[in-house]
């Protein structure tokens, strides 16, 4: 099947495009990020842990571009977007869900909760944030996040359910976060699913992204992008990470300086697709 040429940019949403972070905004940076996403060689994708009517919250509040496709719940759901309404309309992809619901072995969220009984340091998060396939709780941000992960995975094993365990930390909030979903339910696995059934060229594929939620997607081989404003931990992390595996040529972490922009939220993903594909400054400045 011939491949489709267009370039498919995906992005997490807190503190990658939208700059609700400390560092400040570059202010021409996301009008920039909107004019290119008019661009017919440009196919956008919102990866983020959001479900769908906050992502819709986060689409009015900060008056970002509408996605062509979003991917929510921190990988659990995929939905065709057609932002052409007042309303935009969300059309969740069906084979998606059936494809990740197997990892679960028919247990549901209350059964996973209940096999990770003894694990006293996690609270379940409030009952809005849970999704069919998505069971969340905070944890102590000193935690060893990637121990107890590990922890939790084996513990589900044992019961038959195959999960990926999602960390990271909410600085602004100050806790560790913990999604569970089934296996294959991850950022980087909604990515490439997409890409299949698009028939999107891998190598026009970029990435950005700045909490550990996105490591997976960062050090997948995918061409990838760290916005300035991510911490040094998940800077090193994504560093040593991809060099292990040898992707070190498909990782790209903001500096500033592009566009005269500082590198941080929208600029930094400017910065990174532009640096993997030249066009994109010349359609920036024309």
């Amino acid at each position: 099947m011939e491949k489709n040429g267009k370039i498919l940019l995906c992005s997490d949403l807190d503190r990658t495009i939208i700059p609700n972070g400390y560092q400040p905004e570059s202010p021409k940076a996301r009008p920039l990020l909107r004019r290119l996403a008019k661009r017919p060689e440009v196919m956008l994708v919102y990866v983020t842990g959001r479900d769908k009517s906050l992502i819709i919250d986060a689409i009015k509040t900060w008056d970002l571009p509408m996605p062509d496709i979003a991917v929510g719940d921190v990988g659990t759901a995929i939905y065709s977007v057609d932002g052409v309404a007042d309303t935009p309309l969300f059309v969740e992809w069906t084979d998606w869900k059936k494809e990740i619901a197997a990892d679960w072995n028919g247990k549901n969220r209350a059964d996973l909760a209940q096999i990770l009984t003894g694990f006293d340091m996690l609270r379940l998060q409030a009952p809005e944030t849970q999704k069919e396939y998505k069971l969340s709780f905070y944890t102590d941000a000193n935690a060893d996040l990637n121990v107890l992960a590990e922890k939790i995975k084996t513990r589900l094993l044992e019961n038959g359910v195959h999960a990926s365990v999602i960390t990271s930390i909410d600085e602004m909030a100050g806790n560790g976060l913990v999604d569970i979903l089934p296996a294959r339910a991850t950022k980087v696995h909604a990515i490439y699913h997409i890409v299949e059934k698009l028939s999107i060229d891998e190598s026009r594929v970029v990435y950005a992204g700045d909490s550990g939620n996105d490591l997976p997607a960062l050090t997948s081989g995918l061409k990838a992008v760290v916005v300035k404003n991510a911490s040094e931990e998940v800077c090193r992390q994504a560093i040593e990470i991809s060099s292990q595996k040898g992707f070190d040529s498909n990782l790209y972490l903001a500096e500033g300086g592009f566009l005269e922009m500082n590198g941080n939220y929208s600029a930094g993903v400017l910065e990174g697709l532009a640096y993997f594909m030249p066009e994109i400054q010349q359609w920036l400045q024309s």
